[in-house]
């Protein structure tokens, strides 16, 4: 049998009635059969029976065994190629600190790439499947940059870097060199390593971000604006001298006029006039447990097939109000390099918020319960699932039968509130519905 083309779809006949249907989306392989649904792995390393027969053994063996699970890697003992790399982190400029003579960049809005001297690997250690043809060149040594393509493009970018088929989309993406992580001195001396070192790599796909000293304040916010003015996120300074250290540093600062940030999506509210029909605005929770909604900045795409609950945004604000809540948020993109909303800070409490439909999320209030149903190949099966307090509990099975119960417990009411909505989401994904 032929393979499938991305985004083609093969119905294959199995032990039901209906056929099963088989597709290929951006180099993942999935199956509506039983065997594929319930597995415990990452979807992109399932397989099954009928993907084997489509594709044959050898195929499917190849792209299994080859493929890493699209999930963050937890640092390891020393001498582990898979830890999570170790990062310098940016603080804000608090506006008062003089800046002349710190080496100024643009802020990208693109994806970061640690590249560890054989693949690109994201700040939380998942794998970015890039072609061959696309890091040949790059050097056995580590580098430290980001997946760019144009300003405004964070969208289009985060779509094609995480895709795992290696698809010829890369050509439209450069990898841009702000750092050398091991090459050690201070950070000129990083830099002219690198400029030293560029011409003989012949990497294709790669250059150099540009820095100019900073002649001071007014020089600073004359950039910003042009920068700002041209689509872009805002500009980076870095402190003469400073050496690359992990984590957040004082030495690597941020200069934006607005400010971003990250939240959990848990709910959708509709649309009204011209958006009536579909997505009017997202519900999302700060990680201080502040609700508020994002109706700006979203695409007619967007709007049509929104963010899941339970899913991690960025967005876009000028200013929090006295209530902690942001001023004026635009939605910017989706979070997809496994991110994690950080825990929220001891005793806040999100505001009461008045909203045209309540968000699909479990109150924290009490054990509400949501019962969901699923009927396929002549079967009926349920799904039930509700929080109380730090404790998330799902009961699933047969109708007319007693099915099987876990119970999980979460460090916050938060966290068991955020797991409580992406088992939802996942499940309404995958035809559940709520009765």
């Amino acid at each position: 049998m032929p393979d499938l083309a991305d985004g083609e779809m093969f119905e294959m006949k199995g032990s039901g009635a209906k056929p099963y249907q088989l597709k290929n989306v951006g180099g993942v392989y999935s199956c509506s059969c039983p065997a594929w649904r319930n597995q415990s792995t990452p979807i992109e390393r399932r397989t099954c029976k009928h993907i084997r027969k489509l594709r044959g053994d050898a195929e499917e063996e190849a792209r299994i065994g080859g493929a890493l699970p699209q999930k963050p890697v937890k640092a390891a003992a020393d001498g582990d190629e898979t830890a999570s790399p170790a990062v310098l982190l940016a603080e804000s400029w608090d506006n008062t600190l003089d800046l002349s003579g710190w080496w100024m960049s643009e802020k990208l809005d693109g994806v970061r790439a640690y590249w560890d001297g054989k693949q690109f690997l994201s700040r939380q250690g998942n794998l970015y499947h890039a072609p061959d043809w696309f890091v040949a060149g790059l050097p056995t040594v580590p580098l430290d940059g980001e997946l760019w393509i144009a300003r405004k493009a964070f969208q289009r970018t985060t779509g094609i870097v995480r895709r795992q088929d290696k698809t010829e989309l890369w050509k439209e993406v450069k990898y841009l060199i702000f750092d050398a992580p091991a090459a050690g001195g201070p950070f000129e001396d990083r830099v002219k390593y690198l400029q030293d070192g560029m011409p003989g790599w012949k990497a294709t796909f790669a250059t150099l971000h540009d820095h100019q000293l900073c002649r001071g304040v007014d020089h600073l916010r004359e950039e910003l604006r042009r920068v700002e003015g041209l689509g872009g996120e805002g500009l980076m300074l870095r402190q003469p001298g400073s050496k690359y250290e992990a984590g957040r540093s004082s030495t690597l600062l941020k200069v934006k006029s607005f400010l971003d940030d990250e939240a959990v999506v848990i709910g959708h509210e509709p649309g009204k006039g011209k958006h009536s029909g579909r997505l009017g605005a997202l519900t999302a929770r700060l990680a201080s447990g502040k609700v508020f909604s994002v109706g700006t900045g979203l695409t007619d795409r967007e709007r049509q097939n929104p963010p899941p609950v339970g899913s991690l945004i960025t967005f876009r604000y000028q200013e929090l109000s006295d209530a902690g809540i942001p001023r004026f948020p635009s939605y910017i993109g989706l979070r997809t390099d496994g991110a994690t909303l950080s825990p929220p800070s001891a005793g806040a409490v999100a505001p009461a918020k008045p909203q045209t439909s309540p968000p699909t999320v479990i109150t924290t209030g009490g054990p509400a319960k949501r019962y969901f149903e699923l009927t396929e190949d002549g079967a009926t099966k349920f799904w039930e699932v509700w929080q109380e307090g730090l404790e998330v509990t799902t009961r699933w099975g047969k109708i007319g039968a007693a099915g099987q119960q876990k119970t999980k417990t979460f460090a916050t009411t938060e966290k068991a509130q955020a797991e409580a909505a992406k088992l939802i989401a996942e499940k309404t994904g995958k035809g559940y519905v709520e009765k």
